[in-house]
């Protein structure tokens, strides 16, 4: 596991135009930049929701993909059951009392979730959007000056 800071925060970048998705996305972000910003006394109760919010999260995609047949679900239903793994480890660590590990997952888990939307739940988006609408997704991001004094 790559241990290395990757501070995350919710973007337009994230955005793949199935609002279900998005909105689902965005909570599991703060989820991780939670456990990124708590101090280690205070990551159980923080894994605790990250754990049932991924369970359910996971469990949806889950749920579209094998009502809809989705052809690749196997190996996106695998990556989710390996990240749900990780968090029921981690969580049981900090339950015998090594809360110091939530970070380093918080901050694989920043690491992996852009690279996991663009590339498999990205797909996933654009399959859901032709099944429910007929059409592709529509993705409108905001262009923000960054301002620096």
């Amino acid at each position: 596991m790559n241990t290395s800071t990757t501070s995350i925060h919710w973007s337009d970048d994230f955005l793949l135009g199935f609002g279900p998705m998005d909105e689902t996305h965005q909570e599991f972000v703060s989820c991780i930049a939670a456990i990124q910003n708590a101090a280690p006394q205070d990551c159980l109760v923080l894994m605790d929701q990250l754990l049932e919010h991924a369970t359910a999260h996971f469990q949806q995609e889950d749920d579209w993909m094998m009502a809809t047949e989705f052809p690749p679900r196997t190996c996106h239903m695998d990556e989710h059951a390996a990240v749900l793994a990780s968090i029921t480890g981690v969580r049981e660590l900090a339950i015998q009392g090594a809360p110091e590990k939530c970070l380093p997952l918080a901050n694989e888990l920043a690491r992996w979730f852009p690279s996991h939307a663009d590339h498999l739940d990205s797909a996933l988006s654009h399959w859901m959007c032709k099944i429910k609408y007929d059409a592709k997704p529509l993705v409108f991001k905001r262009s923000v000056a960054h301002v620096t004094s």
